[in-house]
């Protein structure tokens, strides 16, 4: 008896500093790529509504901060009732927890496992706000994004990546979160804009991004911060996956950037910066479920399909009629879609799991299983999201008015504006034909 306790206990996880700290610096990343998406979105829109696109994405960093403590750590990841959600009242406030205490079969303290969880939770709403730029009141975006993390974000987790979990004992491979983050703030951002409509002037004013280097410093912050994303999402690096998912990481994104720059020259004659950077964000989009399954040959095939697929989507709003302000379907939707259908085409079985797609010998049956995984998450945040934008519409209104639309959604909804040129200087031609000084009259009327 006291020989098999003592194997037991030789057996038992211990606390590792190396993980720890690797997964504390993940998590660290993982933040990053919010304020990311941040610059990333506010560069694409016009200049009367960067401030706000700003505000949408580091509104979530409180919010859903706020709520994964109180409770959305227990939904998600306590223990699982139905197949459909859990609970832990440890969990509730993080109050219950001790600070040496294991993620359950890991290295890591549950602190270090819910901060890193946490992340994702904050940037997954923030990428629906992509698709309402310029329209929406940001009191209601502040309290739909609070309903959504709750009645949408939390239970999918759950569902994905927490133990009990229905798609979690199906056997959906989702490596760090093409159903769980990308296709349900996909699905989201479809599901809200068909209840608020069209921005003023959609297919006919023009809506240039006003900075095309902020949308490229973006993109280069997700890209930098994803490697924490997916190589921390094997919550350790003992034995190589991790590192197998860094390296596909860049693999698949880089094959995607060129694949979307290709597929834009020969459509419509040009590189642009917003094509290198879109594509490469369809790259981190697809590869994100699917880079622990596949082979860094297989990265790339996924990576050149995803960015592809992604640039002729982007284009379907203008065919079917929905105003996707900054391609949040035709990218993160389309995107996670691929990624998690392809795991089970190029699959190897010799990476995170035994399981093999149909190109290495494995059948159809885990593309099965991934495509349920997607079509689940799909409906769900399509109905639930549509539902809850309804209901916000009919009560406090999701949507500004159109004159504030118009006149700028910044000004209305912040009183303030993304840049003052109200003291730049002028050259020296306007020197030399600058007007008089003032008169002191004139100073005491201005002011």
């Amino acid at each position: 008896m006291a020989s098999a306790i003592t194997t037991l206990a030789a057996d038992a996880p211990t606390l590792s500093a190396a993980n720890t700290g690797f997964m504390l610096i993940c998590s660290a990343l993982v933040m990053l790529m919010t304020p990311g998406l941040a610059f990333f979105y506010g560069g694409m829109v016009r200049v009367k509504s960067s401030l706000n696109m700003l505000m949408m994405s580091f509104i979530s960093l409180g919010i859903v901060t706020i709520l994964w403590v109180l409770y959305g750590f227990s939904l998600a990841f306590g223990t699982d009732s139905g197949s459909l959600i859990g609970w832990n009242s440890d969990y509730v406030g993080l109050s219950g927890i001790g600070i040496t205490e294991l993620w359950d079969g890991y290295t890591i303290p549950v602190y270090v496992f819910a901060v890193f969880q946490l992340m994702f939770a904050v940037i997954t709403p923030a990428l629906i706000s992509g698709a309402l730029a310029d329209r929406v009141k940001f009191g209601a975006w502040v309290l739909f994004t609070a309903l959504w993390v709750t009645v949408v974000y939390f239970p999918v987790a759950h569902w994905v990546w927490g133990a009990g979990g229905w798609l979690f004992e199906l056997g959906v491979i989702d490596f760090a979160g093409g159903t769980a983050v990308h296709i349900n703030a996909g699905a989201a951002a479809l599901g809200v804009i068909l209840v608020i409509g069209k921005r003023v002037g959609f297919k006919k004013d023009p809506m240039r991004p006003h900075s095309l280097p902020l949308v490229m410093l973006g993109a280069g912050l997700l890209w930098f911060g994803w490697f924490g994303f997916n190589a921390g999402s094997w919550l350790g690096n003992d034995d190589g996956v991790g590192a197998v998912m860094f390296v596909n990481t860049q693999v698949a994104t880089a094959a995607a950037m060129l694949a979307w720059l290709g597929y834009e020259k020969l459509r419509h004659g040009s590189f642009t910066t917003l094509g290198a950077a879109s594509g490469a964000v369809a790259g981190l989009v697809a590869i994100t479920p699917s880079g622990g399954a596949v082979s860094p040959l297989g990265a790339i095939a996924v990576g050149v399909i995803a960015g592809v697929l992604c640039a002729m989507a982007v284009g379907l709003k203008y065919k079917f009629g929905y105003d996707d302000s900054l391609d949040v379907i035709g990218v993160h939707l389309v995107g996670g879609v691929v990624g998690s259908l392809l795991v089970g085409l190029f699959a190897t079985g010799g990476v995170q799991s035994d399981v093999a797609g149909l190109f290495y010998g494995g059948g159809l049956e885990q593309l099965g299983k991934q495509a349920i995984g997607v079509f689940a998450v799909l409906a769900y945040s399509l109905v639930a999201s549509a539902l809850l934008a309804f209901l916000l519409d009919k009560t406090i209104g999701m949507r500004v008015s159109e004159d504030d639309e118009v006149a700028g959604i910044d000004q209305v909804e912040h009183a303030e504006t993304a840049y003052d040129f109200s003291g730049a200087g002028g050259g020296a031609a306007s020197r030399s034909t600058a007007a008089p000084a003032p008169s002191a009259a004139s100073k005491k009327v201005d002011a």
